[in-house]
């Protein structure tokens, strides 16, 4: 017995000696806030300030010492990101996460955007003040390796430590680009749909633009089988462990419209929830130079930002800049395919993926006229038909490092528009407020009109020299409005108004947001950034109680329950808003499962009804079809000798949607509050290990908002018990020029994405209830409430 209890000593000490050890090596992680470090290639010491909520601000003698310090301090908060960022375009995570990520690294390393970052690279010009300051910001990250701690997740997965290069930049600048894309997942899924049960089929989806009735207006003033395609990509996109772009909300008020008499840019970029966030913050000021920047991790300029002079933001243009095109081979050699000029040859490269634990991977990329050939890099492919990717960021001269310099060194309106032009993807709708009381909206892009005759919904056809001709349109074309008579801007993702007639094809979503961002702007004259804080967080749906009105109207309610009368009448009385204590939103929300369930799933199938549900198409379909009596959808195509309708589809998912709130929250509907069904939690990659993530993710909280208001909390439409936000406002900032230096913003999180800084997840609870935090650009201010890091030359 005494033996036994000497055991049970002796392991208890060695698991509480591992603890401890633990408990110091993560300690030891934490990221330096205070004291003095050395740093090589500076000129003079650069002074840190870290305020309350870890946020730099970097105080230097010049411009390369600032960006210098910046790679430094951002690389001891989000080395990790940083890490996993730079891996994804040249398709490299496989290395550190074995086979499960070998899809994603066979389609990425495939495209062709590490191939466009070489060239890039070798295009740049070494005595620009890109090429400078950008290698400044990697000498500091290098810096920061070489000499900091190493962060818990390179421990956990072995990772060993590369430099970073400037190819690397370019790559998260790639990946960033592909992810704003919605082609991938659409295109394909309607050529399936057009070839199996022809066009009739498409005319409740819009697919000419004629489902985007809220579009924006551009004004010029003064300065002052296909779809396993669509199926695999979206896939890659789901499981990557870094976030893709999805949407935005913004908007300018000319100091014409504000109570004090100066401009208030709002902006709200939508991304998917991630932990760490995407946004890093710091502050720089320099003799000749001040930002309050908000950074890619690994990216050296901002991609948002604001000084006493200007501020400029950004959400998705959600352009078409992405085209797929079926070749046709030549039947007797399949190496070549068929052009307008005879047959060509594809040019053929090799890879080699490296996979942690296992053999190296080789592959064999096929490349056509019109780009790398995705059916020999997507799984699980039906067909053996050459489709090729077209895509206008690998095709056009990439200068994106160039333009987000400039963006965040803009002397004024003029040099900033000027320089939007050297972004021809992604599609960006820009927007910019200064100083001096101008407003702008710009949208970035290399766009392009095809013939009368092609639609780039469809897979287009690669070898009738018709499909592929391309009439690129001048940037001064490009949708804008810069100081209009009416004093405001906005963009949410919507259509914007035709070009010389051209309505430029899209992925836009629904007017819902557009319509209440406008209906609340323009009877208003007297804004604050007050009023501004409380309408980014308004959750309010702008076409909820007609879509409610259009649904319930064919309902046969004769056979209802008495669950299901209740249910109704919270419907009929709903206010169309979204907080945690609302009812109707469960009931909502659970109804449009099922009504798209019911009216979609017997043609596209059970997967590709999945698929459907992630694509922004769904969204605009929802409003004009509910109320579409003849719609064809409306027949279930599995049920022979009979031909459904609009009032047997909308009652059966009504009743099907009212069953599985009793079957998940019990019957008594005072019980079905939106907080027990709408929840977020912020995942940490490794945090999908369940041992691990207490420790790595944030959450889970409920959370108000949901999809398409301006509190737009992203989730996929699921009869599911809860419904899991994917993503939604990656910050939510408000800059006012009436008090520019106690501007507002958050971040879902925190700013660190060490999980042992205080800075981890601070600003979490401020976030869910829509509370904000300050931008600090008074010196005085900073110095009073924050600790000092002083950086010396080495």
């Amino acid at each position: 017995m005494k033996k036994i209890k000497k055991v049970a000593l002796i392991i208890l000490i060695i698991i509480i000696v591992i603890l401890l050890s633990l408990f110091a090596y993560l300690q030891y992680t934490k990221p330096n806030c205070e004291g003095e470090a050395t740093l090589k290639n500076i000129s003079k010491p650069t002074t840190v300030y870290f305020d309350e909520f870890g946020v730099p601000h970097i105080y230097a003698d010049n411009q390369k010492d600032a960006m210098t310090t910046l790679g430094y301090v951002h690389a001891q908060d989000r080395l990790w990101q940083m890490e996993l960022m730079r891996r994804i375009a040249p398709g490299r995570l496989s290395e550190i996460f074995g086979n499960p990520t070998l899809k994603t690294d066979t389609f990425f390393s495939g495209i062709g955007i590490d191939d466009n970052s070489a060239k890039a690279v070798a295009q740049l010009n070494k005595n620009s003040q890109t090429y400078i300051l950008a290698n400044a910001y990697l000498d500091g990250i290098n810096q920061y390796m070489e000499d900091g701690t190493t962060p818990v997740e390179f421990s956990l997965l072995g990772i060993k430590k590369e430099k970073f290069t400037l190819k690397d930049v370019y790559n998260i600048f790639g990946f960033m680009s592909f992810s704003f894309a919605m082609a991938q997942k659409t295109d394909p899924l309607l050529t399936d749909i057009r070839d199996r049960f022809g066009m009739e089929y498409l005319k409740d989806f819009g697919i000419q633009g004629e489902l985007g009735t809220k579009q924006l207006k551009s004004y010029n003033g003064d300065y002052k089988g296909y779809a396993e395609i669509a199926k695999s990509v979206a896939g890659l996109l789901e499981t990557s462990p870094v976030p893709a772009f999805i949407g935005s909300n913004s908007w300018v008020i000319g100091s014409a419209k504000t109570k004090n008499g100066k401009v208030i840019l709002a902006n709200d970029p939508h991304i998917m929830y991630s932990q760490p966030g995407t946004w890093y913050e710091a502050h720089i000021v320099c003799p000749d130079y001040e930002i309050y920047g908000y950074y890619i991790a690994g990216t050296p300029f901002p991609l948002l930002g604001h000084n006493h002079k200007y501020a400029y933001g950004l959400t998705m243009f959600e352009n078409d800049d992405v085209d797929f095109f079926q070749e046709e081979d030549n039947p007797n050699d399949n190496k070549q395919y068929k052009t307008i000029e005879g047959f060509k040859s594809y040019t053929y490269k090799q890879k080699t993926i490296k996979v942690k634990d296992s053999s190296d991977v080789k592959i064999n990329i096929k490349t056509s006229q019109h780009g790398p050939i995705i059916t020999g890099l997507l799984e699980g492919l039906k067909t053996e038909k050459s489709i090729a990717m077209s895509w206008i960021y690998t095709q056009q001269k990439n200068e994106i490092l160039d333009a987000v310099y400039e963006l965040s060194h803009a002397k004024n309106l003029e040099s900033f528009h000027k320089n939007i032009e050297l972004i021809k993807a992604p599609g960006l709708n820009i927007m910019y407020g200064d100083a001096k009381g101008n407003i702008a909206w710009i949208t970035s892009g290399k766009l392009y009109k095809v013939d009368k005759s092609v639609n780039t919904n469809f897979i287009l056809n690669g070898a009738n020299g018709i499909d592929d001709k391309k009439e690129f349109i001048p940037f001064t074309k490009n949708p804008a409005a810069i100081n209009p008579p009416w004093n405001y801007v906005y963009t949410s993702n919507n259509q914007p108004e035709a070009i010389d007639g051209y309505l430029y094809p899209g992925y836009y979503l629904p007017k819902d947001r557009a319509m209440r961002i406008d209906g609340l702007l323009s009877p208003k004259n007297d804004w604050t950034k007050e009023d501004v804080s409380k309408m980014i967080v308004d959750n309010t749906s702008a076409t909820a109680k007609t879509i409610v009105a259009n649904m319930t109207k064919p309902v046969n309610a004769s056979q209802f329950s008495e669950n299901e009368k209740k249910a109704l009448a919270v419907l009929n009385e709903w206010k169309a808003t979204h907080t945690l204590e609302d009812i109707a939103p469960s009931i909502y929300n659970k109804w449009i499962y099922f009504y798209l369930k019911d009216t979609f799933e017997d043609e596209f199938g059970v997967d590709n009804f999945k698929l459907l549900l992630g694509t922004h198409i769904v969204k605009q379909v929802i409003e004009a079809q509910s109320q579409n009596v003849a719609s064809v959808w409306w027949d279930n195509v599995n049920t022979k000798g009979k031909k459904e309708t609009q009032s047997e589809i909308l009652t059966q998912s009504f009743k099907e949607a009212i069953a599985s709130l009793e079957k998940q929250l019990g019957n008594d509907i005072n019980q079905w509050q939106w907080k027990k069904v709408h929840k977020v939690t912020f995942q940490h990659p490794i945090g999908k290990v369940k041992m691990l993530s207490k420790f790595f993710n944030v959450g889970s909280f409920p959370i108000s908002g949901t999809n398409e208001v301006i509190d737009n909390q992203l989730f996929t439409y699921t009869g599911d018990t809860e419904i899991q936000v994917k993503g939604g406002p990656s910050t939510r900032r408000i800059i006012d020029f009436s008090d520019i230096e106690n501007s507002w913003s958050v971040l879902p999180t925190g700013q660190s994405g060490n999980p042992m800084s205080k800075y981890y997840k601070d600003q979490t609870e401020l976030f869910v209830n829509g509370k904000f935090r300050k931008m600090k650009l008074n010196k005085k201010e900073i110095e009073s409430t924050s600790t000092k890091l002083i950086f010396k030359p080495k």
